[in-house]
């Protein structure tokens, strides 16, 4: 029963329902690269959706990361995410690779309820085991930015280890699986390479970004990834 629960648990349960959508139902998706594209959202009164939201797991650490970094989606760190292309012109506004705080807090929360193209609907009440009910944002900024919305560290909401060590990474190392995840989609989505590239988040991320930030600037520098626009 959904009765009477708050809006971020009943995002959650959407999104529970969205990720069976997702593995389970062909003809609701279709493979590219890493992920699947998604058409169809439950909740939502617009179908199929106005936006393209592509969702899957790219993964990192381990041995796979002595590659530095291949396009292979081995890992023993597998990292879920949400990409939403910008509605206006994907070809050539900014790509931002999102992140959140907590630590360990999902990024369901900015796609759904902050910077993403849909919103709870708060008006409505949840009962008789009804699915929540979304809202199109009209202040999205997936109206003028591709942006990568980013399940991380290992463990937070969709994203998983094979391996139980990792589950208590540090900060240290939670950057460079982020980094390691962001070169491998950019590998994968060459179209993206070109774009303006951000990094950005809110809260705990401003401790994890800085990190990030540093190892791809010293990797520019050194002409390991020269095709990268970082802003």
């Amino acid at each position: 029963m959904l009765h009477n629960l708050s809006p971020t648990m009943a995002i959650q349960v959407f999104f529970i329902c969205l990720l069976f959508c997702v593995f389970f139902s062909s003809h609701s998706s279709e493979a590219v690269s890493s992920g699947k594209v998604v058409t169809y959202l439950p909740g939502l009164p617009v179908q199929p959706l106005p936006f393209h939201l592509e969702t899957g797991y790219i993964g990192v650490g381990g041995n796979d990361e002595s590659s530095r970094y291949g396009g292979s989606n081995e890992g023993v760190n597998q990292l879920f995410y949400y990409f939403v292309k910008s509605e206006r012109n994907p070809k050539e506004d900014p790509l931002v690779l999102w992140l959140v705080g907590g630590p360990r807090c999902t990024t369901i929360k900015a796609l759904a309820s902050e910077i993403g193209p849909i919103s709870i609907d708060k008006e409505v009440e949840y009962k008789n085991g009804s699915l929540p009910t979304f809202t199109l944002n009209p202040y999205s900024w997936t109206k003028f930015a591709n942006i990568i919305f980013l399940d991380q560290p290992v463990g937070t909401g969709f994203s998983y280890s094979t391996s139980s060590l990792e589950v208590t990474m540090g900060d240290t190392e939670s950057a460079r699986n982020t980094y390691e995840f962001l070169i491998k989609w950019l590998i994968q989505n060459p179209e993206f390479q070109s774009n303006p590239l951000y990094i950005s988040g809110d809260s705990y991320s401003g401790i994890i970004i800085p990190i990030i930030v540093q190892d791809l600037i010293g990797d520019i520098e050194v002409g390991k990834y020269p095709f990268l626009n970082f802003k």
